[in-house]
C-alpha cells in the first residue's frame, strides 16, 4: 500500500507541473487525454455480503476521449480489502478494467459533466487470516457497469466521483461489489 501511495504522489507532482503548460496550449475542440487517482467505499452485495463488510479502495485511473465523440475510454487499477465478516481477516483485491466512457453531451460552460461507464477486467483476490496464514491467490475475468460525475474547476484539473457495480466470476457465487470513489483528474491536452 506505501509503493501505491508514493507512486501516486510521484504521478501527481508530473502531473501538476506537465499540465499547467499543457492547458495553455490547449485547442477548443481538442482530444482529452487524463490521468488521476481515486478512493473510497467499497460495499459487497449478495452472497459476497454474507462473508465480508463494507471495506475501502483506492487505484490511478487513464482516460482518452476524442474531440469530436461522446465516447472515450478509460483503462484503471485497484487495490481493494473487504475485511471477514464474523471471522479475522480480510479479502485483498488487486484488478484492472478497460471501460468504454459514455460523457452526455453539455454545454462548453458546464462545469458538472455526467457519464456512464462499463467494461471489463481481469481481478485477483487473495484472503489474508489474521493468524497470518494466506488463501490461495485466484484470478478471474469480471465486468462492470456504473455512472459518475466530472467537475471541471479547471481547464486542467477536476475531480470526479462515481460509482460502479462490478461482478467477478468466481466459483460457485459470483463476488459482486460498487466501489463508491471520489477522485482528482489532471488532463495534459
Amino acid at each position: 500500500m506505501k509503493a501505491l501511495v508514493k507512486g501516486f504522489a510521484a504521478l501527481c507532482v508530473i502531473a501538476i507541473l506537465g499540465t499547467t503548460s499543457a492547458a495553455a496550449q490547449q485547442e477548443k475542440g481538442s482530444n482529452s487525454i487524463s490521468f488521476g487517482g481515486f478512493g473510497g467505499v467499497s460495499i459487497p452485495l449478495g452472497d459476497y455480503s454474507d462473508v465480508t463488510k463494507t471495506g475501502w479502495d483506492a487505484g490511478l485511473v487513464f482516460q482518452y476521449k476524442p474531440a469530436t465523440s461522446p465516447v472515450g475510454f478509460q483503462i484503471d487499477g485497484n487495490y481493494m480489502e473487504n475485511k471477514f465478516d464474523p471471522s479475522g481477516g480480510k479479502d485483498r483485491w488487486f484488478f484492472g478494467t478497460g471501460n468504454v466512457v459514455f460523457n452526455f453531451p453539455v454545454s462548453e460552460e458546464t462545469r458538472i459533466r455526467p457519464y456512464l461507464i462499463g467494461g471489463g477486467g481481469i481481478y485477483t483476490v487473495k484472503a489474508k487470516f489474521d493468524d497470518g496464514t494466506s488463501g490461495e491467490s485466484v484470478t478471474k475475468f469480471g465486468l462492470n457497469v456504473g455512472a459518475g460525475f466530472d467537475f471541471n474547476f479547471q481547464s486542467n484539473v477536476g475531480v470526479f466521483v462515481d460509482a460502479r457495480f462490478h461482478d467477478v466470476f468466481t466459483e460457485g457465487s459470483n463476488a459482486k461489489f460498487v466501489p463508491i470513489n471520489a477522485g482528482i483528474r489532471f488532463y495534459t491536452k
